[in-house]
């Protein structure tokens, strides 16, 4: 066993962010499944909202993010997260981090969609990447020690207190087991729940299933962000810099159709406003092979793009063999953040004691219904900093808690209980999953679907309980590694179906056919769910509203 202060699972953002900080004050170690600087913020690029401009404002910046998750975020945490923006940014400028700048010498700041004021603060588009690198390198300073391509197992909870983690390390083949007064999940989303999804093949939900399966309330799951442009075909990234840049979305007759959904902002709407109206472009035949529209950068110059938007024309040229200064991109939407995941308080701890979460995987909630285009990047930096400080506060307070000694051993044997030579593995039943979620749980959902969905979902968790792996020890057993990851997606993709079947109204990025209206006298609460036996029990919790009390949502 290893024992340390506090175990951060996950090297994003927000898990080095909760590091740095832990280890000021406490023993830290980091458990990653891969490589730190190979982790899914790497592949952020828009920026990080923060008010800097004086003729901007935290309260503006409040404003926005409120009613961009359409008046489901919780207005005290909302308020944390926009007033501690501009030290946060500051800091990170003062560790190294290289902004882009302005003529004048200031970190320079660009729209992105559903804000009042260009506030996002990047570094060309490759704001995550550069991010990421910078707090790594201060890792790296600190020496602080780091399991990569260590896989969790199962974390340790005993008489509701957590008390570490059993993990895989996949290079030795071996089961291990890592105790500590605070545990601090960092594990990032669950995109691949869903066929089409800009998110990483990592982005399989492990933190967030494991700790419900632990005890931890979740919340908000149904909610789940579609970004509008992603390239056709592959659905990687295309950043909403394109668009805070000044490109144009045009359909099948040449027209700038946006003027017909949100005419104020244009292509600059919130992500839930765009993705539904070039799906809706789509669906009325107005799209390109009913499949997808265009994203015009042509009009910006090959000077701009290659200043601000290096990344891409790069992806352009390499995936879809499109020179972005010369021609049109096709795009359609496709999944791309989780606003539900483990529900938490703004200094990150759960309703399991001991257990802290920051990140994607956590629900704080400051985005509501629908995330703003800079504020996930700029929330896994201020609580990743908050979670990590108040998990060496709490070490400070406490003996390292009691956990199962054989627990480790348990995991062991039920990782070879799975391997057999011959029966049905998980590939097949994976991808009739994701396209499940695809086609009946996307951008626009309807009751029948949905329940026909829930149905479906009982019918592949059945064949997941008869699966198997070929035998072949446990060292870099990536069909292993694809078993434990189909379960994990399992689980929340049935969450997400019957939080979205139970949800009878449309706010933000859920938008039910059969159900168009937002209703804030049936449907103003977050949707909590935990586990009792082998069944999601769900309930209501209260939105927290400090300043602006919900009203019509238009752009």
């Amino acid at each position: 066993m290893h024992a340390y202060d506090v175990l951060v699972i996950g090297s994003g953002l927000a898990g080095l962010r909760a590091a740095l900080a832990a280890s000021e004050r406490a023993s830290v170690a980091i458990v990653s499944k891969v490589y730190p600087t190979r982790s899914h913020s790497g592949a952020a690029q828009g920026g990080f909202n923060a008010a800097l401009s004086p003729q901007d404002s935290v309260a503006a910046h409040v404003f926005d993010t409120v009613k961009g998750g359409d008046y489901l975020g919780d207005q005290d945490a909302i308020e944390v997260m926009c007033t501690e923006a501009p030290g946060v940014i500051y800091e990170l400028e003062r560790l190294g981090t290289l902004f882009s700048r302005s003529e004048d010498g200031s970190i320079a700041q660009r729209s992105l969609g559903g804000a009042g004021f260009p506030r996002a603060c990047f570094a060309a588009d490759l704001s995550g990447h550069v991010v990421l690198h910078t707090l790594y390198e201060q890792l790296l300073r600190r020496q602080l020690r780091v399991y990569p391509e260590w896989h969790l197992l199962r974390l340790l909870v005993k008489d509701g207190v957590c008390g570490g983690a059993v993990c895989l390390d996949l290079h030795n083949g071996r089961v291990e087991t890592i105790r500590a007064k605070v545990v601090v999940l960092a594990t990032g989303g669950f995109g691949r729940t869903f066929s089409r999804t800009t998110n990483s093949l990592i982005c399989t939900g492990d933190g967030v299933a494991l700790a419900y399966e632990a005890g931890a309330v979740l919340s908000d799951m149904e909610f789940v962000q579609f970004h509008p442009t992603t390239l056709y075909g592959t659905n990687i990234l295309i950043s909403e810099a394109a668009r805070g840049e000044g490109g144009y979305l045009l359909n099948n007759r040449g027209e700038r159709f946006m003027d017909r959904y949100a005419p104020g902002l244009m292509e600059l709407a919130p992500r839930d406003v765009v993705a539904r109206a070039i799906q809706m472009e789509i669906k009325n035949g107005r799209g390109y092979e009913d499949e997808y529209v265009l994203l015009d950068m042509r009009h910006l110059g090959q000077d701009l793009i290659r200043e601000r938007l290096p990344q891409v024309r790069e992806l352009a040229e390499r995936y879809a063999g499109v020179d972005i200064v010369r021609e049109a991109l096709p795009i359609q939407p496709g999944q791309h953040y989780s606003m539900g995941g483990v529900r938490c308080d703004v200094w990150g701890q759960t309703s399991v004691d001991g257990l802290l979460a920051c990140g994607e995987c956590a629900n704080v909630s400051v985005h509501g219904a629908n995330r703003l285009g800079g504020n996930s990047l700029l929330e896994t930096v201020v609580f990743g900093r908050r979670a990590g400080l108040k998990a060496a506060e709490l070490a400070g307070s406490r003996t390292l808690p009691p956990v199962d000694p054989a627990a480790g051993e348990r995991e062991s044997t039920r990782l070879a209980a799975v391997m057999h030579p011959a029966g049905e593995g998980v590939a097949r039943l994976r991808r009739e999953l994701t396209t499940l979620m695809t086609d009946k749980v996307g951008v626009f959902r309807e009751g029948g679907e949905l329940g026909a969905a829930v149905a479906e979902m009982g019918l592949l968790r059945r064949r997941y309980r008869e699966a198997v792996v070929p035998t072949g020890g446990l060292s870099f057993n990536y069909a292993l590694v694809d078993y434990l990851e189909t379960g994990h997606l399992l689980t929340l993709a049935e969450l997400i179906v019957r939080g979205a079947l139970r949800r009878t109204e449309s706010r933000g990025a859920h938008y039910r056919l059969d159900y168009p209206r937002r209703d804030d006298a049936g449907w103003l609460h977050h949707t909590f769910v935990s586990r009792q036996g082998e069944e999601p029990v769900f309930s209501e919790g209260e939105v927290s509203i400090t300043q602006y009390a919900p009203k019509e949502r238009t752009y």
